[in-house]
């Protein structure tokens, strides 16, 4: 066991823990005589109405505490890890893999490729199923772990082979048959390689998938993301505005047939695939309650519905004035334009310059505003106007760090550009607040 994994972090007020005297610094040794594994056994463990817990001090004494709780009753711990164990990383060499297209010289963490199943629970990653034992199957089917989130990319067992490029990868999927025959739910993945596993191949990969209905509960078709750091690798090219309208049609076919036979539309494009093909993005009951928003399927469209609502909702003032800027990627610019020109039916003296920022840092062909850098920002904001405020989506930063892609600081892009940075929440409601400033309309 790795102690370190193990490690309390903080212990809640009022908490069990806290009545026990357990404090920071303290590890978890033991449940019921049992060592923890991860998370997910201590989860489980403390499920009980009785147990007895092993814990060691800072100073090496051990203490056997008996605990006495209401069934599901949480103890009040907080670890320093919070996956108590050491992460997985992947296996795989993918020829899609964005991770292999980074340039040298970033942050350690943005080199790590992860494939860790458990993070697919905690985080929403989605996984190969290449990393998996039967010991991690069994607990998830014991546990009821779910949903779980399972990159696929392909049902074909020797193509899948070649794109993860590890001799594996197709029996892998039979992991999937144990998941569905245990009920376990899941939601897949597909990032669709131009002539590789589009087409013929992403029509048997639907086909198949729509099988393990319903607990294959929906999959997402995302384009592959091509920096320019390509070299030595797998030769991709971009998808094609007929290629996108092929891969709609293709899409929206299944969805009929699902919906004829299950009530779901199981199979979802990500936006992307509706801008390259310079189609309207489908209405809202088509996204079956956004079930992969997180892969960027409606994305678009939540936003201009939670902005509509927001903006009905609005007092307007048409001789409120404000000016302000809004960057983001070449993908969304267009977008946030269209939710301008709304704006302006309510406060026709608010001006918004909205930026599509040119990735020259990863490559033009990377449209995304979670890929933006702090450099790409201050060289191309330099020279417009910025107004009284900039306004940047909360998808550029780290959270608790405030810095880019490259560490540059949203500090530093501040001082940079001589303008406060307001870095703007998913919702359309703070997209509209922070454009009209939500002090003056509260």
């Amino acid at each position: 066991m790795n102690k370190q994994t193990h490690r309390i972090a903080q212990v809640a007020e009022g908490s069990i823990a806290e009545e026990l005297e357990l404090a920071p610094g303290d590890v978890i040794l033991e449940i019921n005589g049992q060592p923890l594994e991860d998370i997910f056994d201590y989860h489980f463990m403390v499920e009980d109405d009785y147990l007895v817990m092993l814990v060691e001090k800072p100073d090496g004494e051990q203490w056997e505490l008996e605990i006495e709780k209401d069934v599901d009753e949480d103890l009040g711990i907080t670890f320093e890890n919070g996956l108590m164990d050491d992460y997985r990383s992947c296996s795989n060499k993918c020829i899609f893999c964005f991770i292999d297209q980074m340039p040298p010289g970033m942050r350690e963490t943005l080199y790590f490729k992860d494939d860790d199943s458990r993070l697919s629970f905690l985080q929403g990653n989605y996984v190969t199923l290449t990393n998996m034992k039967q010991k991690d199957i069994d607990r998830i089917i014991r546990y009821r772990l779910d949903p779980i989130n399972i990159s696929v990319q392909t049902t074909n067992p020797k193509l899948r082979c070649m794109m993860l490029h590890n001799r594996f990868a197709g029996d892998a999927l039979k992991k999937i048959d144990i998941l569905y025959e245990a009920g376990i739910r899941m939601n897949g993945q597909i990032v669709l390689c131009r002539g590789v596993n589009d087409g013929k191949e992403l029509a048997r990969s639907i086909r198949d998938l729509m099988k393990y209905q319903p607990y294959m509960e929906s999959v997402s078709v995302v384009p592959v993301g091509l920096s320019k750091y390509r070299e030595g690798l797998y030769p991709l090219e971009p998808f094609t505005k007929e290629d996108a309208c092929e891969v709609l049609d293709l899409i929206h076919g299944y969805q009929k047939q699902s919906m004829e036979a299950y009530g779901t539309h199981f199979i979802h494009a990500s936006d992307e695939w509706y801008l390259l093909a310079e189609r309207p993005l489908p209405p809202e009951d088509n996204y079956d309650g956004y079930i992969q928003l997180e892969n960027g399927v409606g994305m678009l469209r939540l936003l201009r519905e939670e902005f509509a609502e927001a903006l009905n909702e609005a007092p307007g003032d048409p001789e409120y004035t404000r000016e302000v800027a809004l960057a983001t990627g070449r993908l969304a610019a267009p977008q946030i334009g269209h939710l301008v020109e709304q704006l302006h039916g309510k406060y026709p003296k608010v001006t918004v310059h909205v930026y599509a920022i040119r990735n020259d840092f990863f490559g033009e062909r990377i449209t995304v505003s979670g890929l933006l850098t702090g450099q790409d920002l201050a060289k191309q904001l330099s020279v417009v106007p910025l107004g009284e405020r900039l306004l940047l989506p909360c998808n550029v930063v780290r959270t608790a760090e405030q810095d880019f892609l490259d560490d540059m600081t949203v500090a530093e892009l501040e001082k940079t550009l001589q303008v406060p940075i307001d870095i703007v929440k998913s919702s359309g409601a703070d997209l509209l607040y922070a454009m009209i400033g939500d002090i003056e309309h509260e």
